[in-house]
């Protein structure tokens, strides 16, 4: 093994850890589960489906075991394989299997994540040498929203920042994804701001963007055009593929340390920020780590 890749390994063994002895006795009902496998950012899918016979016993590997072909690695702690996609490196690139639960990446290992009804787990096998660390996505919509994360539902807080009528878009929404869940809120709120990136940037969470993949999670940046911004938008190796102009909007999701996660509904101006709040939905997100937009078009990120 590579001294970079064990260093970086013992970190992902964090979030992407599994266990196949994990939990004992079968416990009742928790209700059903959205269970998918994806590989690259969710570019390609490997399976999708609802299982409905999840029990309050059940962790994510056991759910994964019982579905999918899985291989582990270093005494059954690390997924090496899901249906003979199998992690490793080529020329100086690794390659992985990570998850996220309700759209956050799992504080705790495979093997001791349980689940509750309305769960969306989501495994993703991607090039992690840019970016290891993806602390939040957009591609669970209408997670985290509708249910929480963690085993917690969190109340939700819109921040309007000179967004115009993407304000108001982006409220209703999120709020009527935030009313298909139930049960009390608690906590801190999960934050979405509206605006204009130029309003947002002062936000010390908002701007670990600026700081590359490598911080927010991000592959976007927002590179300062004349008196405003051209956004940037990043390919997997955290290098800049695509320069979109006025009128771009972007989707995005971080968080940082166990803060609630922070969505980010941004552009370069009002036009791109009424973009992006017009994707606010499954159709465009599902399975997305961040969304871009111009013209109307859909842009994945990162580029491939």
């Amino acid at each position: 093994m590579r001294g970079g890749r064990g260093a970086a390994l013992a970190v992902a063994l964090a979030a992407a850890t599994a266990s196949a002895g994990c939990g004992l006795g079968a416990g009742s009902g928790v209700g059903s589960v959205d269970f998918a496998a994806t590989r690259d950012y969710g570019r390609s899918l490997v399976f999708e489906r609802q299982i409905g016979d999840v029990r309050e016993s059940d962790t994510v590997i056991r759910l994964l075991d019982r579905n999918a072909e899985i291989t582990t690695r270093y005494g059954g702690g690390f997924i090496q394989s899901i249906d003979g996609t199998e992690g490793g490196s080529s020329d100086g690139r690794y390659l992985d299997w990570f998850f996220y639960v309700d759209g956050v990446e799992s504080p705790v290992g495979a093997a001791d994540r349980t689940l509750e009804g309305g769960d969306r787990v989501w495994w993703d096998f991607r090039d992690w040498t840019a970016a290891m660390h993806v602390p939040a996505v957009v591609g669970s919509w209408p997670q985290p929203f509708a249910g929480g994360y963690d085993g917690e539902r969190h109340p939700v807080k819109i921040e309007c920042r000179g967004g115009g009528g993407a304000c108001g878009l982006a409220r209703r929404r999120v709020e009527a994804a935030a009313s298909a869940g139930s049960g009390e809120s608690a906590g801190e709120p999960i934050r979405v701001m509206v605006g204009p990136w130029g309003r947002l940037r002062s936000d010390p969470l908002a701007a670990l963007i600026e700081q590359g993949p490598q911080s927010s999670g991000v592959f976007a940046r927002f590179d300062r055009s004349g008196g405003g911004f051209a956004l940037r938008a990043l390919d997997k190796t955290g290098q800049p593929a695509r320069r979109l102009g006025a009128g771009a909007g972007l989707i995005a999701a971080t968080r940082r340390y166990d803060s609630p996660p922070l969505w980010l509904v941004t552009g370069t101006d009002t036009t791109g920020v009424r973009a992006a709040a017009g994707l606010l939905g499954a159709a465009d997100l599902r399975h997305r780590y961040a969304v871009a937009t111009r013209h109307g078009s859909t842009i994945p990120l990162p580029l491939r």
